[in-house]
Formats: structure tokens, C-alpha cells, sequence
């Protein structure tokens, strides 16, 4: 039976034309750091409106981005525990993601990758996916693409807010309140948010384990703007969150070693603040910006199955970045420039019981500057070029392009567009200071070249949109962890027996597949989304498939507003099969997420709603030996004044 239902909803992604297009009239701006229409841009962009989001009762942002396309999600167990997103096959730390401008990449974190578990929606205004090497606009990290999230301000009333409660099954709940509007020269938007639940066993509970690892998350946001005088004002903005999770990390100790409970659980916190000037001359011709950004993260561990000490490890880091940029309008043409450096530092503390206490820190400033034109010929062809250099202090310098190109012919209602990008990823400061740094030789960035070339096609005046991407990428000097077990294993283990191993830069990959998209509005009150991807990611050094990337993935989502007061939806993720490891030693099944949701308004002021999540009950382990939530329902209130 689950079998058939596979194959079904596999098929009804495929019928309908698999991916997700946007309508013509859509503005985007992490395309380009500035506001354009999304077909000019050359770009493969999934844009999600906070209306939608709010529509499918999106909770956390990797459900979010785990229906566009290109995008592979893997969590090891149930809500708050660690999920990484790849994007079209990328490394976990291969991602940038921003909040309001403000950069989540965890400088503290192996990988330097985004807390993407931790990370719940709150008061979203929409989130750009940009897929693609993009470091000529966004530096270090940007090899699979960026994810953009941005948060509501202003409005044409003084004061709105919604608010909403909800619980459902595993004990779960969450306490939402938003508000914004304009006063005076203040445009302003705020928002809280709490949300728990008593969860799943991370360990697989198929696998005997029975303790539930809980989870919460307490989070705020502030976006204002204040406009002083005519062109020039000031943003304030800042992003807070708290959390604790349970997880397991106890291990059999006989063959297969699965992974078993524990009493295990980490508290992390993050503070981000973002300050900023804009300034326009020449009559809005020229548009400046100017802002200084800063982070601080904590992640503690407690009680790990390994060590009877209490706290075991404690990570922290901080950020300051300060960023310029210029925008120049000239008819047909744009110009964009800027400036950026960043200082990093993090302070890594290890507590044994059976060994001295280990202490490690590092800090480094990367400085970079990046230009960019965009020409529009003959009012349907749109060039465009940038480079950009950066200097790190440990590695030295980088150079990265890009050029892009689209082609609109209005009387087909198509476009056709085209891209090359460079990407790169600096050694995070884990990989340069932490014990297991590499003893013999520097490390260097990661690189990464990739292009894409598609369509776009629009039907009934915007009605049905459908696009057609393929794309390529690859890498070089990725890093990896070279093992020690024995001497002769290479020739840094000398100095690195004890630690087992160290940092190189060893591995070439290779990402190449199809995205297809479709967006139609079947009626005045349904309308569908729906995309696919077929993807191929290898390691060129062994020729096996990359871990965890599985080669299908496919979403239809379906949305009916039959009466003024009532709206209904489904959707259904399907993700097919992919290997566990980099050995490819261990497969993991295909697997389908279905979910349908509802909202009915009781008068102009109250909301009651609720959805059912996994719908078929499909408990496919997505990573070996770890959970994966059953069956679900959850049932809310909102209020809008």
C-alpha cells in the first residue's frame, strides 16, 4: 500500500509538470542586492510569500524550503534537532542565510554552517532561495546559493497585530504574537515567539529506544526603519533566539553500533543586532548604504553518554561586519558596488573525566569588495557582470565572477536565461585552530564553478507559469577529514595520532541535474504548485554518490478557497532514494511527506485552523539509526486587530 501511494504521488508530480515559477510581475532583490523583476535577473529564484506560509501553517523554515526546488533537508530525529539543507547537492556549510541583512552562518560550527534547526518563522514577510555559486555578491559560503528571509515592517495603519496559540499531538505547542505598522517617520515590525514540544526519541524508537527528546525555542524580532529626512534613514534591526534540545548520543558498543538513548542535551542562544544607514542623491539615482553588523552565539553541551561530567562542551563565537554599498541607475543601466570586512573569533571548551580539560580559539578578518553592471539591450536582452576579491588573513586572496544573461520575447511570453557563477567557502575557524587543524600544510577555500541555462513560459496571461532549468557545478579543495589509525595513513598523522586525524583539502565533487517548475491557477479559487528535480551528486575522487543527496525529489502543494471565510490545501514531498554514507555503504529509502491544512475565519477578528502532518504515517528513517515523527495533528486560533 505504501508502496502504490509512492508511486502516486510521484506521479501526480510529474503530471502536473514538476516546480515551482513565479508570475512575471515578481520583484526580487537577492538576485542582485537590489529590487528587480525576477526575469531579468538570469536566475534560478524560488520566492515564498508570508501569505503562503501562513496558508500551509509553516512552522519551521526547513519545512519551508524542503518544498522548492533543489533543496535537500536532513534532520536527525524530530523538531529542534540538527537539520542541514543542501542546495542542489552543497555541503551543510555551503549555504548563506540572512535574516532582515543579518548572516546566521555559526562561526563556531565545524562547518560554519546555519543553525537551520533552530531557525522557526516569525512574522515573515517572504524568503528568496537563490540557487547557485553566488560569492561575487555575498563572499565566502555562497557555493550551493542563499537563502533570504525577510521579516514584515510598516503598514498603512499605526498599529496591526496577529497573534495565534496552537497545540497538537506530542504535546506540542506555540504561542506566535506580531505586530507593525507606521507612526510618524517609523515604519516598524516586532514579533515574539514560543514554541515546545515533548517530541520523538531521536534514536529511533523502532529500534527500541523510548525516552522522547524534547524540545523549545524562544524567539523575537525587530525590523524598524526611520525615515530622518527626505533619501535618508535609519534601519535597527536585531534577531534573538534561545533553545534547548534533547538528543541522543549513547552508542551499542557490539556491531552495528547503532545509536541508542541518552540523557544527552545542548542550550544555544544567538544575539544579532544590525545598524544602518541609507542615503539617496541625484534624485534617488544614487542609493547608499551603510551598516554595521554583529552576532553572538553560545551552544552548551550537558550529559553526554560518553562522559559523566556534566557540562561536556561549551562553543561560542562572535561577529563583526561592516558593509557599504552603492547603487547607481542610468536609464538601461545599473551599477552596484561595495565593501565589506568581517572579524570572526569563537572559544571552543572541552570537560573530560578522563583527561585535562582542552581550550581552543581563534579569530581572523576576511575584507573583500565586489562590482556590478547590468545592461538592458533593446528592452527584452539583460546582461550582466560582476567580480569581486576578497583577502582572507589566513589564505590570502580570492577572485570571483559572474555573468548572467536573459532573453524575454514577450510574444511567446517566454524568457530564456542563462548564468555562470563562482563560488568559494574560507577553512572555518574550527578547521583552523581546533585540534584537529592540518599540521603540515595551510589549508585552502573551497571553489566551486557552476552555470545553468533555462526557460520560463507563461500561459493566460500569467495564469500558468512552468520553467525549465538544467544545471551544473563543480568543486575543488573540499574539505574533508583524513583519518589516523595508523601512521602510515598520510603524512600529517605523525603529528596527529591522538586526535585521529586532521583537515585537507582532498575532495572534487560534481552536482549536474534538471529542475522543473510549475505554478497555475486552475480556477479563481484553486490553484496548484508543483516542481522536480533529478539531480546527480558524485565525489570525483571515489566516483560515489555524495551522502544524503538523493537523486529525485518532487512537491505538489494544492490550495481551495471554496467559500470567503474557509481555505483548504494538501501537499505531498517525495524524496527517493540516496546513501547514508560516503561509502555508500548503507541505503536509505525513498520516503513521502503528505500534510493537509485548513483556516476557517469566524468574523473579521478570529481564526481557528488546523492541519495533519505526515499524513500516511511514513516513518522511513531519512538518516541511519535516527527518528522520524508519525503522524500528526495540530489545532490553532489567530487573531488579527
Amino acid at each position: 500500500m505504501r508502496k502504490n501511494r509512492l508511486l502516486l504521488s510521484a506521479a501526480l508530480a510529474a503530471v502536473v509538470v514538476p516546480a515551482l515559477a513565479e508570475p512575471s510581475e515578481t520583484v526580487v532583490v537577492s538576485a542582485t542586492r537590489s529590487a528587480q523583476k525576477l526575469e531579468v535577473t538570469g536566475t534560478s529564484l524560488a520566492v515564498l510569500s508570508g501569505e503562503e506560509l501562513t496558508s500551509r501553517q509553516t512552522v519551521m523554515l526547513t519545512d519551508a524550503l524542503g518544498m522548492t526546488p533543489g533543496i535537500a533537508v536532513n534532520r536527525v530525529g524530530g523538531a529542534g534537532q540538527t537539520a542541514t539543507v543542501s542546495v542542489r547537492g552543497a555541503e551543510s556549510g555551503q549555504t548563506v542565510a540572512l535574516i532582515d541583512g543579518i548572516r546566521l552562518n555559526d562561526p563556531s560550527d565545524v562547518s560554519g554552517a546555519v543553525p537551520f534547526g533552530d531557525l522557526l518563522l516569525n512574522n515573515t514577510q517572504r524568503i528568496e532561495v537563490l540557487r547557485g555559486p553566488q560569492s561575487t555578491l555575498y563572499g565566502s559560503d555562497a557555493i550551493g546559493g542563499v537563502v533570504d528571509i525577510t521579516t514584515r515592517r510598516g503598514g498603512d495603519r499605526p498599529f496591526a497585530l496577529a497573534a495565534s496559540v496552537e497545540g497538537g499531538s506530542y504535546a506540542s505547542w506555540r504561542l506566535n504574537a506580531a505586530a507593525n505598522g507606521s507612526v510618524g517617520r517609523v515604519d516598524y515590525g516586532v514579533a515574539l515567539n514560543d514554541f515546545g514540544t515533548n517530541g520523538i526519541s531521536a534514536a529511533n524508537s523502532r529500534r527500541g529506544n523510548a525516552e522522547a527528546d524534547g524540545y523549545r525555542n524562544i524567539g523575537a524580532t525587530i525590523n524598524t526603519r526611520t525615515r530622518l529626512v527626505e533619501g535618508v534613514s535609519l534601519d535597527l534591526r536585531g534577531y534573538y533566539t534561545h533553545a534547548q534540545t534533547d538528543y541522543d548520543d549513547g552508542y551499542q558498543w557490539v556491531a552495528p553500533y547503532a545509536l541508542t538513548d541518552s540523557a544527552a542535551y545542548d542550550i544555544h542562544s544567538l544575539y544579532a543586532g544590525y545598524v544602518g544607514a541609507n542615503a539617496d542623491a541625484f534624485g534617488g539615482r544614487l542609493r547608499n548604504r551603510l551598516a554595521l553588523i554583529a552576532t553572538s552565539g553560545t551552544r552548551d553541551y550537558y550529559d553526554s553518554a560518553s562522559d559523566t561530567e556534566h557540562l561536556n562542551y561549551a562553543y561560542s563565537s562572535g561577529s563583526t561586519r561592516f558593509e557599504y554599498q552603492g547603487t547607481v541607475d542610468l536609464d538601461a543601466t545599473q551599477v552596484t558596488f561595495g565593501a565589506e570586512s568581517e572579524a570572526v573569533s569563537f572559544v571552543n571548551e572541552s570537560v573530560y573525566s578522563y583527561m585535562a580539560a582542552e581550550r581552543v580559539s581563534g579569530g581572523k578578518t576576511v575584507t573583500g569588495g565586489y562590482g556590478q553592471v547590468q545592461q538592458t539591450l533593446f528592452d527584452v536582452l539583460t546582461l550582466t557582470a560582476g567580480v569581486r576579491y576578497d583577502h582572507d588573513g589566513e589564505f590570502g586572496g580570492h577572485t570571483s565572477t559572474k555573468i548572467a544573461a536573459a532573453w524575454q520575447v514577450p510574444e511567446w511570453n517566454l524568457t530564456l536565461r542563462a548564468n555562470y557563477g563562482d563560488g568559494f567557502k574560507a577553512p572555518t575557524l574550527y578547521q583552523l585552530y581546533s585540534n584537529y587543524s592540518n599540521p603540515i600544510a595551510k589549508l585552502k577555500p573551497e571553489t566551486a564553478k557552476g552555470w545553468e541555462a533555462g526557460v520560463d513560459k507563461n500561459w493566460l496571461d500569467g495564469r500558468i507559469a512552468a520553467s525549465l532549468t538544467y544545471f551544473e557545478r563543480r568543486n575543488w579543495n573540499q574539505i574533508d577529514f583524513q583519518t589516523c589509525y595508523s601512521a602510515a595513513d598520510a603524512a600529517g598523522c605523525a603529528f596527529r595520532l591522538t586526535q585521529y586525524g586532521y583537515y585537507v583539502n582532498i575532495d572534487r565533487t560534481k552536482t549536474s541535474g534538471v529542475e522543473v517548475a510549475l505554478s497555475a491557477a486552475l480556477s479563481d479559487t484553486l490553484k496548484l504548485t508543483a516542481n522536480y528535480t533529478n539531480m546527480s551528486a558524485i565525489d570525483r575522487t571515489t566516483g560515489l554518490d555524495l551522502a544524503r543527496r538523493p537523486q529525485e525529489t518532487a512537491n505538489v502543494a494544492l490550495f481551495w478557497h471554496p467559500l470567503d471565510a474557509l481555505n483548504l490545501g494538501a501537499s505531498v514531498n517525495v524524496t527517493g532514494k540516496r546513501f547514508n554514507d560516503a561509502a555508500n555503504a548503507t541505503k536509505l529509502g525513498a520516503f513521502e511527506t503528505a500534510g493537509v491544512f485548513a483556516d476557517y475565519a469566524l468574523d473579521d477578528m478570529w481564526q481557528v485552523y488546523g492541519r495533519i502532518d505526515n499524513l500516511f504515517d511514513d516513518r522511513t528513517e531519512r538518516v541511519t539509526y535516527y527518528g522520524t515523527p508519525g503522524i500528526s495533528a495540530t489545532f490553532g486560533i489567530r487573531a488579527k486587530i
